[in-house]
């Protein structure tokens, strides 16, 4: 696929979107969709899967996928292209929070999963997607982090490591690939209101808005209007960044 034209317009296009049963994964895997990309819908849970493509409608193809697997990332990558044609958007959506605890008792099996879904996960998507995007000359993949990765949060040790680890990632792919037509940039949000927190208490809430300057959660649509932009030939010049979107909480 050649360069496009520059514009936000996604028409003709495959995306993947991982983690899109619910919450930032769904909204983006929405927005694209209203731009006209063929969206699949990557998951490991089924029943969400079809709750989100009935949402989104028939053009929507749902891939149950475990991003820990790399034989079922591989999988799936192969069953898009013969469903909808080869992908030239990547969002890597899919993550978890794993456990609140000290780090001195922080558990290392819950550290491993952490590790091996936001941050190996990515990595095995990534593997799967930049051959296809290199030999076509174009393709845009978009990393969700977020601002925890960059000014640490206490008790989820895992979660700042892995999120911290991706945008690393994401610098050093999008400086490999800088001449190869892909663009590869990550997303640093401050907290979402979505199912990734489990059950929200009123402390709980305001702990997590205490460090926002706007003093309320980001919208999962707004991070999907950020996630727009970098997934099209819009975003031309940026490659291995970090957008955040955060409130005015982000301090570099």
């Amino acid at each position: 696929m050649s360069d496009p034209s520059p514009s936000r317009s996604l028409s003709g296009q495959v995306a993947v979107v991982t983690g899109a049963a619910s919450g930032l994964g769904l909204a983006i895997a929405e927005r694209l969709t209203e731009e006209g990309a063929q969206v699949a819908l990557w998951d490991r849970d089924p029943t969400g899967l079809g709750h989100a493509r009935e949402k989104i409608g028939a053009t929507a193809r749902a891939i149950v996928a475990d991003v820990t697997d790399t034989k079922a990332v591989r999988a799936a990558w192969t069953k898009t292209k013969e469903s909808l044609g080869t992908p030239s958007i990547l969002v890597n959506s899919a993550g978890i929070l794993g456990p609140s605890a000290a780090f001195a008792d922080y558990p290392e099996e819950a550290w491993q999963r952490v590790l091996d879904v936001n941050l190996n996960g990515t990595f095995r998507c990534c593997q799967a997607a930049v051959p296809d995007m290199v030999a076509a000359g174009y393709g845009r993949i978009v990393n969700i982090a977020s601002v925890a990765g960059k000014d640490g949060n206490p008790y989820v040790a895992g979660y700042v490591a892995s999120k911290a680890a991706v945008i690393g990632l994401t610098k050093s792919m999008g400086k490999e690939l800088a001449t190869r037509g892909v663009l590869v940039n990550a997303i640093a949000p401050s907290a979402s209101e979505t199912a990734i927190f489990g059950e929200l208490t009123d402390a709980y809430r305001a702990r997590l808005i205490a460090n926002v300057p706007m003093g309320r959660f980001v919208a999962p649509r707004e991070i999907a209007e950020m996630a727009l932009w970098l997934a099209s030939s819009a975003c031309s010049f940026s490659t291995g960044a970090t957008f955040d979107i955060s409130g005015g909480r982000a301090t570099f």
